[in-house]
């Protein structure tokens, strides 16, 4: 099968709308704010008209979209995305069925990864200098550049790894990031991830995460030496 192949610099972006939700702010979590905001800004932070990619910093990593089938409408500023999709954007991963992009008259830019019955979107953002991997996964996930606000929503998990283990993790119904203020909101409800419909966030301690990064870094160094030394 032909796989369409895209880079954002030739498109426009994005649009959905977000649902109002119940505010529970994680504020044990906010200092993981930066990681997930990193994962979903990436994912649908994408170049909406020419304009914006001369302004863009030399530095931003090209956009490439794997999928199926492409279908562009100029006219309505609307990019939809189907069958087997992967947005690899830098060090972000997105996996979905499809993902529908738009923008409206004001340049907001709007976006939905949605997952066929049995599947699910995953969202992975990797941190190689702090060995983190910020992983998400839901039923859909939706960005709103107006609001600068991130959802992963229907049995909704968000997990924090370190070198590979497992640290900091929420479920729920839907969790939502926003960039601005670095500040999490998980609701429950009858699609949570989380027993009994609720919503469940563990952290481990500041310093057992700074820990196994220190460990993480001088067992990579020590690696990293002996592979030097054998060469």
């Amino acid at each position: 099968m032909t796989h369409s192949r895209i880079s954002l610099a030739s498109t426009r972006s994005f649009a959905c709308g977000l649902l109002p939700m119940q505010k529970r702010s994680l504020g044990g979590l906010q200092a993981k704010g930066a990681a997930l905001g990193a994962v979903f800004a990436v994912l649908l932070g994408m170049a909406s008209c020419a304009n914006a990619q001369q302004n863009a910093p030399a530095e931003e990593p090209s956009t490439l979209i794997l999928s199926d089938t492409l279908h562009y409408d100029d006219i309505k500023r609307q990019s939809i995305f189907t069958g087997n999709v992967v947005l690899t954007r830098g060090l972000m991963k997105l996996t979905a069925d499809r993902l529908e992009a738009n923008e409206d008259a004001a340049g907001n830019q709007f976006g939905t990864a949605t997952a066929n019955k049995g599947n699910i979107v995953t969202i992975r953002q990797e941190r190689p200098e702090t060995f983190e991997v910020i992983e998400g996964k839901g039923l859909r996930a939706e960005y709103n550049s107006g609001t600068s606000e991130f959802d992963l929503i229907g049995q909704a998990i968000v997990t924090r790894y370190i070198c590979g283990k497992p640290f900091d993790t929420i479920r729920g119904e839907r969790v939502r990031y926003n960039e601005k203020t670095g500040v999490y909101q998980a609701q429950g409800g009858p699609n949570s991830s989380a027993p009994g419909g609720r919503v469940r966030s563990f952290a481990a301690p500041r310093a057992k995460a700074d820990a196994a990064i220190a460990e993480c870094r001088a067992a990579k160094g020590g690696s990293n030496a002996k592979a030097k030394q054998g060469g």
